[in-house]
């Protein structure tokens, strides 16, 4: 699901900002923004995105959340190198930065906890690896096994803090009965279909340290038929962002 695919030299461009993304092995794709848009950020002083990648959903939190600080943790040296500079270049950059760090070690002995942790995770939990190292080490959970994941977030949150991310729909749906075993609770969930009809592509995910029965679901259809034909959930959702929307 990558919406508007550019060549490596070109940068993807926002609204507000822009996304360079030749030394990142994943690049800007409707996952990854789809988050961004969809957490809720409301009172969050202090976010954690959990595998930056390009920094995007990093810099959206930011745009999102005017007082907020935000803080990331990417493991790939290129990739790090790469948000820093798109952080760095973006018009909330005193309030962006990311770490070279395995989560893991990050949230060992945590300094800050956090309102908001995001992550649009590694899902691949088996299958054959791709060709291309950088794309299968972050694609799969090699490096960051969803338990170690949760581990960490429980660590990292603050009392009321909140979990949001983004998964493959089979993967989500493992992934909630996961989480509760680390005593994660699913507070809110949206479907997320391509187009009306086909089948649910995408699960996005909230959880809490307290249990909210039933949890808020709802759907989201990307587009109509037709070429960029959007619906206006989706054009609601992402119109301070996208640049045709």
């Amino acid at each position: 699901m990558e919406k508007n695919a550019t060549r490596e030299e070109n940068p993807f461009r926002f609204k507000q900002f822009e996304i360079h993304q030749d030394r990142c092995a994943m690049k800007v794709g409707t996952d990854g923004v789809l988050l961004g848009a969809w957490a809720d950020i409301t009172g969050a002083s202090r976010i954690l995105d959990i595998g930056a990648g390009t920094g995007v959903i990093s810099i959206m939190a930011a745009q999102r959340a005017p007082f907020a600080t935000v803080d990331a943790v990417e493991i790939d040296g290129a990739a790090f190198a790469q948000c820093g500079e798109n952080m760095g270049k973006c018009p909330w950059h005193t309030r962006l930065q990311v770490f070279h760090v395995p989560i893991q070690e990050y949230a060992k002995d945590p300094v800050t906890k956090y309102d908001l942790v995001l992550s649009n995770p590694p899902f691949f939990t088996g299958g054959t690896f791709s060709s291309k190292s950088g794309r299968s080490d972050v694609r799969h959970t090699v490096k960051l096994p969803h338990g170690e994941l949760l581990q960490a977030a429980r660590r990292l949150l603050a009392p009321n803090g909140r979990l949001a991310l983004v998964l493959p729909y089979i993967e989500g749906l493992r992934f909630l009965e996961l989480a509760q075993g680390y005593h994660f609770y699913c507070t809110r969930t949206t479907e997320v279909r391509p187009k009306a009809g086909k089948p649910i592509e995408r699960l996005l995910m909230e959880f809490g340290h307290e249990t909210s029965t039933p949890p808020e679901s709802s759907e989201l259809i990307i587009q109509h038929d037709g070429v960029n034909a959007w619906t206006d959930a989706y054009q609601a959702l992402t119109r301070d962002f996208y640049l045709d929307m």
